[in-house]
């Protein structure tokens, strides 16, 4: 594990757990746990939370953490997904080392398994069709009934078991399913299928098999074979919980607990997998990375650091109940993390130009500005000033209110580290837009200060004209409309609520020049406007920079008010 990863657990309903497994010595003082993604999608937040919790209990009590693919659908996997989890694990700042695993590493353990349970008289082959299988399940209300095959000899089961392995039947002819109880109150335990047939090359095995373990089978033997001692899973599969036991206590193996907590839920947001698949396949976003994505590659690419999705995940805490998060607290810990370690720059998203009447043409001066206040060693850099610059068009306004203290005719402001200036006149177009504003400058306010004490109010960013560089910006904001996108009792579809506002692309900005080379991955921030990240479409032509979440504007905030 990295060495520089910090706890992202705190105490809470599982450590309780654990300690008082620790205290009786159930598992001799070990904890090891696993993170077991289906290689079948990219991983989102929720599994994030997944992956600081298990990684963070097996540093909290020296431990363990596996990473195992549960890689039994040779229908939706893909080595792509492999690789995209092993980065998003490993950019999270966690380390599995010599601990990966495949599910497909004990298909002919679990094969034997099997084997073992139907001459056990515990599983047996049914032939039912899928939509039968279904009918003869029951109802929460209604107990099942047994299949017509159910009682098929050993023998026969045994045959057709090796018949269905040898490729003999086609997929859906045949199940192997465990023989509990069909009148079970818990519908898990109705005789659920444990084996089927899927004539589908797998990315590991090749086609060396034709059937295929199904999930709640292969992933407690998997839990069991690795030794783990805690098995943490998300509340959906508490019900499955019953299944895990059964086949542990049958099977007569090593057996691990599992424990259930609630999954994430983000507001804005969609976490179903299949959801997320229909976004990408659909064209809804331009892929799984799209910045406006909950998933891990997205944030990535929308410059969410490492540190501030643990710092988030620590924060919500493990809980039992299910609740919805507030998009907004994963933006706080982003920002706070960002404000702490990202460098300041200046960069014009919606430019006007502002040109000094008063100044020397062509006279260029160089002024020094800090790259990060709060963190002195990440020292300065100088930057261009002229007698044309860029300024943001929103701080200026033409008949201002009394509490805007930004440019205005006969108004003076301060140019960040800079001059003071005044605004004498404005240029507008044949619409009667404002296109270009004119000021005249104090040379005696160099360095942004006065000698005779006076001060101003309003301090604004600028970008030299002559020394700009013309950028790509990105403004992401929620890609739905609505707060729970899957509350649909209207009968709505979830895509119904995807905002046509998600996405705005400025192609004409201008940064400053320190950013003329800068690398995709890298974190900044526009000053006064919000943080950004290097796209990885930047080129040294034209960088492209995703906002990754905005200020806190106190105008907005203000103008609401006065409309209230």
């Amino acid at each position: 594990m990295s060495e520089n990863t910090e706890s992202n657990v705190g105490k809470n309903f599982i450590t309780a757990i654990i300690d008082k497994d620790n205290e009786t010595g159930k598992y001799e003082g070990r904890v090891a746990t696993r993170f077991p993604p289906e290689p079948n999608g990219y991983l989102h937040i929720g599994h994030a939370k997944s992956i600081c919790l298990n990684f963070g209990l097996a540093k909290d009590y020296k431990g363990t953490c596996n990473l195992r693919f549960d890689d039994t659908n040779p229908v939706k996997e893909d080595t792509e997904y492999v690789e995209s989890i092993e980065k998003d694990v490993r950019w999270l700042g966690f380390d599995w080392e010599d601990r990966l695993h495949y599910s497909s590493d004990y298909f002919d353990q679990l094969y034997a398994f099997a084997v073992q349970l139907i001459k056990e008289g515990k599983a047996y082959v049914d032939s039912l069709s899928a939509e039968e299988i279904r009918e003869y399940r029951g109802s929460l209300k209604e107990p099942g009934k047994n299949s017509p095959y159910r009682d098929r000899s050993v023998e026969e089961n045994l045959d057709l078991f090796e018949r269905m392995k040898n490729g003999e039947f086609d997929d859906g002819e045949h199940v192997l399913r465990a023989k509990i109880d069909m009148a079970a109150p818990n519908v898990i335990l109705r005789d659920p299928t444990i084996y089927r047939i899927r004539k589908a090359h797998h990315h590991r095995t090749g086609d060396k098999w034709c059937i295929y373990p199904m999930y709640d089978f292969t992933h407690c033997i998997s839990d069991s074979l690795e030794k783990i001692t805690h098995s943490i899973c998300t509340l959906e599969f508490e019900n499955n919980r019953a299944l895990y036991d059964w086949t542990l206590e049958n099977l007569g193996v090593y057996r691990p607990q599992q424990i259930e907590f609630a999954r994430l839920n983000l507001s804005y947001t969609v976490m179903s997998k299949r959801r997320l698949i229909q976004l990408v396949e659909e064209g809804h976003v331009s892929g799984w990375d799209d910045p406006r994505m909950p998933t891990i590659s997205g944030m990535r690419r929308r410059g969410y650091s490492p540190a501030s999705i643990r710092n988030f995940c620590e924060r919500i805490g493990v809980a039992k109940a299910a609740n919805m998060v507030d998009f907004a607290l994963l933006e706080f810990s982003v920002r706070e993390d960002l404000n702490a370690h990202s460098h300041r720059v200046m960069g014009v998203i919606d430019p006007i130009k502002l040109v000094i009447d008063n100044y020397p043409e062509g006279q260029v001066e160089e002024f020094e500005c800090q790259n990060n206040p709060e963190d002195e060693s990440a020292g300065s850099r100088m930057v261009p000033f002229s007698k044309t610059l860029y300024i943001e068009r929103d701080d200026f306004m033409e008949d201002a209110p009394k509490k805007f203290f930004r440019l205005s005719v006969g108004r003076e402001v301060r140019l960040r580290a800079a001059y003071y200036v005044t605004c004498t006149d404005v240029v507008k177009d044949e619409n009667g837009k404002v296109v270009e504003l004119h000021c005249t400058y104090d040379p005696e306010t160099r360095g942004g200060w006065s000698k005779d004490g006076r001060k101003v109010k309003g301090t604004i960013h600028w970008v030299s004209v002559d020394h700009a560089v013309e950028a790509e910006v990105r403004l992401y904001n929620h890609l739905f409309t609505k707060e729970n996108p899957m509350d649909n009792k209207d009968g709505s579809d979830f895509k119904d609520h995807i905002s046509p506002d998600s996405l705005e692309v400025r192609p004409k900005c201008y940064v400053e020049r320190s950013l003329a080379n800068v690398e995709p991955g890298f974190r900044c921030q526009f000053e006064r406007i919000g943080y950004f990240c290097v796209d990885p479409d930047s080129t040294p032509e034209k960088p492209v920079f995703n906002r990754t979440a905005t200020l806190r504007d106190t105008w907005k905030k203000i103008a609401n008010n006065q409309k209230k």
